[in-house]
């Protein structure tokens, strides 16, 4: 008696029958989100299309893409971090200053990421040892920063060591374009974030820690260890954006970076993280940081629409994915 053999799905079949995991559709909103708002642009702006508008994207956006990676972080431990947008500054304010005093170009650098860990360390303890709320505890950071800043002086002090100046332009071809190495450290970050979250015991314990703190401390994992470490991740990455900053606009100013955490925790939500933590991604964070640069790139093609438009569309995508990711958590109850 023989057997029919039922003949393998083809790989096209397979394509067209997949359908994604539930908890990737966010992501997959905000790349669909970017998509469109490029194919609008290529469409009605002559000249958007160009491989080089992508690439500027990056460069002009690599610290906030810096940032993002490490409110990621936070945010999805249930936490948040107020202070990264005056971190930023300060890092500015602490290269401006060392290399104007005649520091070496990397003990400066090696200052200002000290000085970003050190952050994150305090925000950190705070929130873990003394239960103080994120929200107060970074405000204060926030507020110490800034501060710190114009101790080091009300003026804005221009860069102008050789070196600082010779990485802030160096550039890397890519085909007939080129991109910024800056943007490059960026996307390293990224990848770095997205192997951390993905592949290793703190990542798995991030999430734990934002479905659930006290069966996460039940299941004997490192809380503590891993609560205050986003922190210390996201204090880093502060300082390292900050770093990329001063490469991007060669100065330190008490003023830079005014309200950058606000944009840093809208692109986290707006690239699918939800805010009570314990589901999001970095390549998610990623694609919201694109998203609004590109709704600003559109507003500067346009040329009739004023820079506010920028904070209105903002506002509205930011609503729009607070409200998608409440209908879904309650539909998961």
């Amino acid at each position: 008696m023989s057997t029919a053999t039922v003949p393998a799905d083809s790989l096209w079949d397979r394509v067209r029958g997949y359908t994604p995991p539930s908890r990737y559709y966010p992501v997959l909103a905000t790349l669909a989100l970017f998509l469109g708002l490029f194919a609008v642009g290529g469409v009605r702006y002559e000249g958007f299309a160009d491989p080089q508008v992508l690439l500027s994207l990056l460069i002009d956006n690599a610290f906030l893409i810096v940032l993002a990676v490490g409110m990621t972080f936070v945010i999805l431990t249930g936490g948040i971090d107020l202070s990264v947008g005056s971190v930023v500054a300060l890092s500015t304010m602490i290269a401006a200053k060392t290399l104007e005093m005649g520091w070496s170009p990397y003990l400066s650098i090696g200052a200002v990421l000290s000085t970003g860990i050190l952050f994150g360390l305090l925000m950190g303890l705070l929130i873990h040892y003394f239960d103080i709320q994120p929200f107060i505890a970074t405000l204060a950071g926030l507020f110490l920063a800034r501060g710190l800043t114009f101790l080091i002086s009300v003026e804005s002090i221009s860069i102008k060591d050789a070196t600082f100046t010779e990485f802030a332009f160096k550039t890397v071809r890519v085909g007939d374009y080129y991109l910024r190495w800056t943007a490059i450290v960026a996307l390293v970050v990224v990848a770095i974030g997205i192997y951390v979250l993905a592949r290793t015991r703190f990542g798995r314990t991030v999430y734990a820690i934002g479905g659930s703190e006290s069966s996460a401390m039940l299941m004997g994992l490192r809380v503590g260890f891993t609560k205050v470490g986003v922190y210390v991740i996201s204090g880093f990455c502060a300082a390292l954006g900050g770093l990329l900053f001063s490469f991007y606009i060669l100065s330190g100013n008490s003023l830079h970076a005014v309200g950058t955490e606000l944009d840093a925790i809208a692109a986290v939500v707006i690239g699918g993280t939800l805010l009570t933590g314990g589901r999001g991604y970095v390549v998610g964070s990623l694609l919201g940081v694109l998203v609004l640069g590109l709704i600003r790139v559109l507003i500067s093609f346009d040329g009739t629409l004023s820079s506010y438009w920028v904070r209105i569309i903002t506002g509205v995508l930011l609503l729009a994915f607070v409200l998608v990711q409440r209908f879904a958590t309650r539909r998961q109850r």
